[in-house]
């Protein structure tokens, strides 16, 4: 141990992984805390110190992409963001390896949030050969969320599922999709920018067509009559509907373009569009994302105010 003058102070340096020794802090007042303080804050800023308001937590399932000659699980900036928006806080999820795995993470759930992807279902879900190897396939993003959508709407966890997360749903309750949409006969192309390989983001995600909004149901609620205008980004799109789900919106085409499960304990809303798309300055957007914040929050509150009344019955 190094001598040091009786007016000063000797910090260990384990505590702040440094190498074994010691050293010299003045006794000052704004060290006080610190010093005193068996496991000391840094920085010793006493607001730091009030918890921040709970937010309910959202997972979203990663997809899985190789970058290199490595295998990555990978989610869109753009999702998160729309979940911050929605008032709840974003964790990403890679896999679950079986259901005892799946059980444990709705456990930490408030809500998921299932995205879209470059890839598609697995045709193999719902009877059907691939149509066009070209495009891309997570069959081990397949793997699991089909039956954690299976276990949320059982359980009662809010959902929102974008794009190939309605197409999973479908699937996941035991529908069927349509490999290429624009191939069906009296079927319009739905692939962003008429399908142009070389068109930018800007391109992709514009305005594409409007949606009629069924009466009566959950999209009604939240959005209003309708219609509204909504972007197109898709090959597939819902072939046979599950059994079960209630048909929110359709294109001018007929093709389903929102689903919900009237029969799940929880809201729970399906749409084909990309409303994560600059989620902050579309009316459209907002009023989906804040319906969804909503019922997380109510499922986070009730779950504490669950917790706190097991705890003062255990006293």
């Amino acid at each position: 141990m190094l001598s040091v003058p009786a007016a000063k102070t000797v910090w260990p340096l384990h505590q702040v992984s440094l190498p074994a020794a010691s050293v010299e802090i003045d006794h000052q007042p704004q060290f006080e805390s610190v010093v005193n303080h068996p496991h000391p804050p840094f920085p010793a800023d006493p607001e730091r110190a009030v918890p921040a308001k709970a937010l309910p937590v959202v997972l979203v399932p990663a997809c899985n992409r190789m970058l290199g000659e490595h295998p990555f699980h990978v989610v869109g900036k753009k999702y998160l963001d729309a979940v911050r928006l929605a008032g709840a806080l974003p964790l990403v999820i890679p896999s679950a390896d079986d259901a005892g795995e799946i059980d444990a993470l709705l456990h930490l759930a408030d809500g998921i949030l299932l995205t879209g992807s470059p890839s598609n279902v697995h045709p193999d879900h719902f009877g059907e050969a691939v149509l066009d190897p070209a495009l891309p396939l997570d069959p081990q993003r397949d793997a699991w969320t089909l039956p954690l959508i299976r276990s949320c709407l059982a359980t009662g966890i809010p959902l929102l599922a974008i794009c190939r997360g309605l197409q999973e749903t479908n699937v996941a309750l035991g529908g069927s999709l349509l490999q290429a949409v624009q191939a069906s006969p009296g079927l319009d192309e739905h692939r962003g920018a008429g399908g142009r390989a070389d068109a930018d983001a800007e391109a992709l995600y514009a305005p594409a067509h409007p949606v009629d909004i069924l009466p009566g149901g959950l999209l009604e609620q939240v959005l209003g009559a309708g219609p509204v205008t909504v972007n197109s980004v898709h090959g597939q799109g819902v072939g046979r509907l599950a059994e079960g789900l209630r048909v929110e919106a359709r294109a001018p085409d007929g093709l389903v373009e929102a689903f919900s499960l009237p029969s799940a304990p929880a809201f729970n809303l399906c749409v084909q569009w990309h409303p994560e798309w600059r989620a902050a300055e579309n009316p459209v957007s907002l009023q989906l994302l804040r319906a969804f914040g909503a019922a997380c929050e109510a499922r986070r509150a009730r779950r504490a105010n669950t917790r706190l009344s097991e705890a003062v019955a255990e006293r």
